[in-house]
């Protein structure tokens, strides 16, 4: 069985709808989810459905720490969702094409450091976009560059508020990453 390895920052919606999702096939697992964010709801999400769980500061992160935490896992996929730290170099080299990060717009519009959730949902409203999306991408060492995996655009002409706006990507994001995630294991 493949071994998936979660980073999140925040609720965990993302996280635990792939945990749930990887519940039911043979496939993989997700065999830990790491946060750099003590009080994320992901880490009581990951516990309710018993994933291990390791919370992390950006030192640890940088240091080697992290690396060799996942370098006892040995996971087949690192999955980014909702993880806002950049992630160094010594992790990408280690784990060439094995990383992966969604976001919540049609790159390579509104992306890079600083643009991330309703900040992202935001810009798309203020600059009158007709639509937006969600694009799955490999991660490198720039925010929001590494080549693209996937996109699914969505009209929002009708979306008066980035709540709106959020609300349907939430969808796309819920829909699309479990599957891609499974496609790229498969391959």
């Amino acid at each position: 069985m493949k071994k998936i390895v979660l980073f999140a920052s925040g609720s965990g919606t993302n996280a635990e709808n792939i945990i749930l999702y990887f519940n039911q096939k043979e496939l993989a697992k997700v065999v830990a989810v790491f946060s750099n964010n003590p009080n994320a709801k992901v880490l009581v999400r990951a516990k309710k459905l018993n994933v291990p769980t390791l919370i992390f500061s950006k030192e640890e992160l940088n240091n080697g720490f992290v690396l060799n935490q996942l370098n006892e896992l040995q996971p087949d996929m690192i999955v980014l969702a909702g993880f806002l730290w950049q992630f160094p170099i010594s992790i990408i080299e280690k784990y060439p094409s094995q990383i992966i990060n969604i976001h919540p717009a049609l790159l390579p519009k509104y992306g890079g450091k600083g643009m991330y959730g309703m900040k992202v949902h935001t810009a798309v409203l203020d600059n009158k976009e007709l639509e937006t999306g969600i694009t799955i991408h490999h991660v490198n060492e720039h925010y929001d560059e590494g080549n693209i995996i996937f996109q699914q655009p969505i009209r929002i002409d009708d979306c008066t508020t980035p709540e709106e706006i959020a609300e349907r990507i939430h969808k796309l994001e819920h829909q699309h990453f479990p599957i891609i995630i499974e496609s790229i294991l498969k391959s």
